[in-house]
């Protein structure tokens, strides 16, 4: 455990019982005993989310009834003990090296509040992989770095809990769609947000595949340039995929 900082793993899920014991199965062979702890925020689930992450050793589960991811985010944020709070989603994959990359980026600079990067899709047909890959090259991390200045993905990022407090929390009243441009523009308000392309997570692309790409793709272009320009989303509805 690195005694200087304290960072929390933070997993949102609502009905995850397909692979939440493999997303920590990552966690722990890639980052063994590193986290201050690794918390499960069960969202509302139906099925047994709960109950396979409470028999996992290592992990505690907080129940959250209030189903919505910013509803978990913001219980996570109440319950971690850290200094930093790690989110990845329930359907991630993390690779080796990427707590170790968290924690310099804070260690190495402290006016950093906030690290994320990008996804890497592990289960889409090639040409969903390449096209997402080229995506975050040439549009994603250009709008970052000569427009916005601020830029997180919701299923891995990392942020300082003394950001939060000075945001005041998660916005509760976001659905889904922007929800993590919105984290990253009220914390860039408060100290420096990083995006790096080396952070890859990877991750389900089942939103893409039960969604279809062009529509998924377009929710998510659209809805973040709305948080940027608007300060909120233009889309409130969104589908479960599971």
């Amino acid at each position: 455990m690195n005694n200087q900082l304290k960072i929390s793993l933070c997993i949102p899920a609502y009905n995850e019982e397909a692979g939440i014991a493999e997303c920590i199965s990552y966690v722990t062979k890639n980052a063994p005993n590193k986290f201050l702890e690794i918390l499960v925020i069960n969202n509302a689930s139906t099925d047994k989310t709960a109950e396979i992450a409470k028999s996992i050793l290592g992990v505690r589960v907080v129940d959250e009834s209030k189903k919505g991811l910013v509803m978990a985010r913001q219980r996570a944020y109440l319950e971690a003990k850290g200094d930093i709070l790690a989110f990845i989603d329930a359907d991630t994959r993390m690779p080796a090296g990427w707590y170790e990359k968290v924690s310099s980026t804070f260690t190495a600079d402290s006016n950093v509040v906030c690290v994320s990067g990008p996804y890497r899709y592990y289960d889409c047909p090639a040409w969903h992989r390449w096209a997402t890959s080229l995506s975050w090259v040439l549009f994603a991390y250009p709008i970052y770095k000569l427009l916005t200045g601020y830029l997180a993905v919701g299923g891995n990022f990392a942020i300082s809990k003394k950001a939060l407090d000075a945001m005041g929390g998660f916005d509760t009243s976001i659905a889904f769609y922007s929800e993590d441009t919105d984290i990253a523009r009220r914390a860039a308000k408060v100290g420096t947000v990083k995006f790096l392309l080396s952070l890859k997570m990877p991750s389900s692309g089942r939103r893409f595949v039960g969604q279809g790409f062009f529509k998924t793709g377009w929710l998510y272009y659209t809805n973040f340039i709305s948080a940027v320009f608007l300060k909120r989303p233009t889309t409130q509805d969104y589908i479960d995929i599971r």
